[in-house]
């Protein structure tokens, strides 16, 4: 029988989980997304083909996988219908394949609102949130208020939550930011009748994802990295959700004893979108070319990302946190470019208004300058590139298991089959 394996990005998001994930779809038999909303984006490259998924899993793009959408996301049905109608424009088969918790959250047009009115209010002290409403949303659930697309099959229960809840939210944006209230029939009938279009996806997914797991072959997929993750990220800079193993079970209600491996996507320098302490960081020359040469826009907000050297003390981190078995070290050809390269060991303590860093240790290994693009074999890389991947597996005590050499599907390296392992 297939495992079942989980993959958490290992730093804060963008590690490159999609394509990871699209490369093991092609054995898996399901790939179900548990947290985060449409504030996170993957990217992959189909026959140079470009898509860009923010909710569906990136399964969806292989025929015969199962697509699952967990009860941990909040959705957009805006977003949702958007991206189901770009990959039915592409040809891409949703019928049998896509399916979406009845239990989700819905992301409403005033959770919208206070996100963006929030931040403003904050000014330089900001969180650096995508204002997408992901925020408001997870404090409605967690508040108890939250509106499920179970409530939807109730028109009248629907309607009365709905009320409630937007009444409450117009209170604050009208009395407290100073913004205009948002009508509630409009949302209303608006909800309502793309919920029709939709309808046909949604089911109890607990039973099923946990029937599939039996089987064997299943992908879990969270969003954004281990250092966003409310509990355990660099707090407060950080999602609104669980984006480590814990988030796995309660955004899928899997029986753990199920999940055989656990990958841990690591890009091979780092990198941060948004505000929040970077320790690693290169605010200089090298930082701004690293950026440029691995085209570090975010696929969601169109945000450049700060960049820095791979920080190994984030890394075990991670390692310990999620119980990783092994990782899948992406972007290692944007490395190619440099005649050194640096590696964070360790460092101090962080102060969380200035983002001031103590005692930063590095190592600095030589480059290869040459191309790794491309290559599927582990010991057609250049020397020093294996060097470097062996001093990460070092310090981590970790095994690389994948390495990513482009951004194609095809370019890469599989040193283990990790789904027949």
């Amino acid at each position: 029988m297939k495992n079942n394996i989980f993959l958490i990005g290992t730093h804060w998001g963008d590690e490159g989980k999609g394509k990871v994930v699209d490369v093991l779809s092609e054995n898996a038999s399901a790939c179900v997304r548990f947290q985060g909303g449409h504030n996170a984006g993957h990217t992959l490259v189909i026959n140079d083909k470009k898509f860009v998924l923010h909710l569906i899993p990136s399964g969806i793009l292989r025929d015969s996988v199962k697509s699952i959408i967990g009860n941990g996301v909040v959705v957009s049905i805006d977003a949702l219908i958007k991206e189901i109608n770009e990959l039915t424009i592409n040809k891409i088969l949703l019928h049998d394949k896509l399916f979406i918790s009845q239990n989700c959250h819905l992301i409403l047009p005033t959770h919208i609102a206070l996100d963006k009115a929030r931040e403003l209010s904050l000014g330089k002290k900001s969180i650096g949130t995508t204002g997408r409403g992901i925020g408001p949303c997870y404090e409605d659930k967690v508040s108890r208020k939250g509106i499920r697309f179970l409530d939807l099959q109730n028109v009248d229960i629907f309607q009365k939550k709905l009320a409630q809840l937007m009444e409450f939210h117009n209170f604050i944006l009208k009395e407290y930011y100073k913004e205009e209230p948002i009508d509630v029939s409009f949302v209303r009938d608006d909800i309502l009748s793309k919920y029709k279009k939709i309808s046909s996806f949604i089911i109890n997914t607990d039973e099923y994802i946990n029937q599939l797991c039996k089987s064997g072959g299943v992908v879990f997929e969270g969003a954004q990295g281990t250092m966003l993750d409310v509990d355990h990220g660099t707090y407060p800079y950080v999602t609104s959700s669980n984006t480590t193993l814990s988030g796995v079970i309660s955004g899928t209600g899997i029986n753990m004893g199920l999940i055989n491996y656990g990958l841990g996507i690591t890009k091979a320098y780092s990198t941060r979108v948004g505000h929040g302490p970077f320790p690693s960081e290169l605010n200089n020359e090298q930082g701004e070319r690293i950026g440029k040469i691995g085209g570090e826009v975010g696929a969601t907000t169109g945000r450049t990302r700060r960049c820095g050297w791979l920080d190994l003390k984030v890394l075990k981190k991670a390692i310990q946190i999620n119980n990783l078995s092994g990782i899948a070290l992406t972007k290692i050809d944007v490395l190619d470019h440099f005649n050194k390269i640096s590696i964070c060991t360790n460092y101090g303590s962080i102060n969380y208004e200035t983002f001031e860093v103590e005692d930063l240790e590095f190592i600095t290994l030589p480059g290869w300058e040459s191309s790794t693009v491309g290559i599927t074999d582990f010991d057609s890389l250049p020397k020093n590139a294996k060097t470097y991947i062996e001093t990460i597996e070092k310090f981590t005590d970790t095994p690389i298991d994948i390495i990513s050499t482009g951004p194609a599907r095809d370019e890469i390296i599989q040193k283990k089959n990790i789904l027949d392992d």
